[in-house]
């Protein structure tokens, strides 16, 4: 009889602890993406808006993203370059982080000339009230590359 309720204890003990499980579930979170984005919303433009261009840069650089996915944003884009070359056209800028992939896509007008293509892009880092942004690329009076600092306004 004592090996029966010595037996029937030690099974409605392990049925017990049977009922009782660990659970541990720990969840990765990093930057919001969609958050990120929404930061780069907004006007920005160039710290140094005064600058004149030397002839192998682009100044006073201003971008007015208006459309957003969860990792881009995309707006109007202005800048002055080398040769009193005045740049208008859009760029985007893919966010992973806090760098920013850019690119833009704009025209050009010299008085007198017809309008040409200017193609920039490079890799930005975005700040808190600022971006970063070093680019190089083309205008039809030849490659230009430097480094901007645009605020937010």
């Amino acid at each position: 009889m004592k090996n029966y309720a010595l037996a029937t204890i030690l099974s409605v003990a392990m049925a017990a602890t049977s009922c009782v499980g660990y659970s541990n579930k720990s969840t990765m979170t990093g930057p919001d993406s969609t958050a990120a984005v929404a930061a780069m919303m907004g006007n920005w433009a160039s710290a140094g808006a005064s600058v004149i261009p030397s002839p192998s840069t682009c100044v006073d650089f201003k971008w007015n993203p208006t459309e957003q996915t969860p990792n881009s944003a995309k707006g109007s884009f202005s800048a002055s370059c080398a040769g009193d070359l005045k740049v208008s056209g859009t760029a985007t800028g893919t966010l992973s982080g806090n760098v920013i992939s850019w690119a833009a896509n704009a025209n050009s007008a010299l008085p007198g000339k017809p309008t040409c293509a200017v193609l920039l892009a490079g890799t930005a880092e975005l700040g808190v009230e600022s971006i970063r942004i070093p680019y190089s690329g083309t205008t039809c009076l030849g490659p230009v590359s430097g480094v901007e600092i645009l605020n937010k306004k």
